[in-house]
């Protein structure tokens, strides 16, 4: 049988005929053995057409493993059968250890396809089909690993109109793309710190891999000859070389990284009510979320992309899996003018222009403002005192710095505590609660009222002795719960109740009337 028949019309439904996957995923399970031949191969090239023992042990153990991990792929490819009738999908896999899942048509909640390089390269990809679930098992969904994207895509298309037969579907303008990629939104790229992180990383996995296959990266050619040119200059100017390097290697992976994950993204509203985002540059991905499960949306703008009067915009949706899945397929927009996520917000919900905006909100109390000026004070504290008791033992130059970088700190970390605290606001806009908060990155999150659940009150013993609580708004969509900040008890009760009224009622004991 042929993975043709997972395209079969629903008529033949009731045949009971099993699909399979593409034959071709055989060649890219046994792509992956191609990994031990080119790193032996590198070390061959690296020490000179030397292979001691150690390096033939360490490649040959990670070919056996990998053998052994494409025998399981194998015999997936083997093993596994689906079929889509008419109320259900179901998908059966394993020889020793049997599966056998199913999944209402009802309660699927989107269907994505993804696509990496390799799979890419033999014209393969992964469709994967969520129920919504946010379990301990949200993670394992059904997931067809291995179809042309041709049945892929039929087969989404018809998973979708079984699912949306007899309801209403909305039908998009004529074009219904709401955003599409503008290669100026580049200069965002570099403004993360998650490049220099990637930086370390990257560092210290070649430093693993070279000491796996004996070789010491001190002794390398590259390395002598960095040691030689600047082996001489001052402590202070080498420090500052090196950062400066580190710096410029972040911003070129996080360049990478923004052409990688955004190259031909688009966003477009298509019928049904579904909203498509399309992305990618060597692994694809098209992720679809239901407007009718679309709960609010959330502006990010962490400091970089805030100088920058930049920002990126995220879904708060149900059905994207658990929290892991979520922040991987939340993303409506890359980094991009702040201007352009505020558009494309207006034309996802039907809030309006203005919805996420940070002005207008309610301000907070001024004792949210002193509990983070004194936070910021400790921790200048903190961090200045480990030079300076270093000082008392190695030279009093080591004190000299600590008590300069605590007064920096002082000057630094109090301005965020301003920032911080004119970013705190909260408010009612129509059927939208909207809150704002975040020192290094704000975030401005307008959730659907009648989508909360329920509230979670919070409070440190710092908060209880500034008079202060936390309210958590609880939903079935997104992170699960919307933090308002360092509010009045008062406050923070007023707005709950008005937020969804009659939902705190049962737990809310009142003062008896005296008149």
């Amino acid at each position: 049988m042929t993975s043709d028949t997972s395209v079969r019309s629903p008529s033949h439904a009731a045949d009971h005929d099993w699909g399979r996957l593409n034959g071709r995923l055989l060649l890219v399970n046994l792509s992956i053995l191609a990994a031990p031949v080119a790193m032996f191969l590198a070390s061959l090239a690296i020490t000179g057409g030397e292979a001691n023992l150690q390096v033939i042990i360490t490649l040959g153990s990670l070919f056996v493993t990998l053998l052994v991990i494409s025998g399981i792929g194998l015999m997936r490819l083997f093993t596994t059968r689906y079929r889509l009738t008419e109320d259900r999908f179901e998908l059966h896999s394993g020889l020793l250890f049997r599966s056998r899942r199913s999944v209402p048509i009802g309660r699927i909640r989107g269907v994505d396809l993804t696509a990496n390089p390799v799979h890419r390269i033999f014209g393969l990809t992964t469709l994967r089909i969520d129920s919504g679930e946010q379990s301990a098992d949200a993670g394992r969904r059904l997931a067809l690993d291995g179809i042309t994207k041709a049945e892929a895509l039929e087969l989404r298309r018809r998973i979708i109109a079984l699912r949306d037969a007899g309801r209403t579907r909305p039908v998009a303008d004529s074009d219904g793309v709401l955003s599409r990629l503008d290669w100026s939104w580049l200069r965002y790229g570099p403004l993360t710190v998650w490049g220099v992180g990637g930086v370390f990383i990257a560092a210290a996995s070649a430093f693993r891999v070279l000491h796996e296959l004996q070789v010491n990266p001190l002794e390398l050619g590259i390395v002598k000859d960095i040691e030689h040119r600047f082996g001489t200059i001052p402590l202070w100017y080498g420090i500052l070389l090196a950062v400066v390097v580190i710096l410029v290697l972040g911003m070129a992976g996080s360049t990478a990284t923004f052409i990688e994950n955004w190259a031909g993204y688009e966003l477009r509203r298509e019928d049904g009510g579904v909203l498509r985002i399309r992305r990618g540059l060597l692994a694809t991905r098209s992720v679809s979320i239901e407007e009718r499960h679309l709960r609010g949306l959330e502006l990010v703008e962490p400091i970089p992309l805030r100088w920058a009067k930049g920002a990126k915009l995220n879904a708060v949706a149900s059905g994207l899996g658990d929290r892991e899945d979520n922040r991987r397929r939340r993303g409506l927009t890359p980094p991009t003018p702040r201007g352009e996520a505020l558009r494309v917000a207006a034309q996802a919900l039907p809030g309006g222009p203005g919805l996420i905006e940070r002005q207008g909100l309610l301000p907070h109390p001024k004792a949210a403002l002193r509990r983070r000026i004194n936070r910021a004070l400790i921790w200048s504290v903190l961090i200045a005192a480990v030079p300076v008791v270093l000082g008392l033992w190695f030279g009093s130059w080591l004190i000299t710095t600590g008590v300069v970088t605590g007064v920096v700190l002082v000057a630094v970390l109090v301005a965020f505590a301003f920032t911080a605290y004119r970013t705190l606001g909260h408010g009612l806009r129509g059927h939208y609660l909207v809150a704002s908060s975040g020192a290094f990155a704000r975030r401005t999150v307008a959730l659907q009222r009648e989508g909360i659940i329920g509230w979670k009150f919070s409070r440190t013993p710092f908060q209880r002795r500034a008079g202060l609580l936390t309210v958590g708004a609880t939903t079935a969509a997104g992170e699960g719960v919307y933090h308002v900040h360092d509010l009045t008890e008062g406050q923070g009760i007023a707005f709950a109740e008005t937020a969804v009224p009659g939902l705190l009622a049962p737990f809310i004991e009142r003062a008896p009337d005296r008149g």
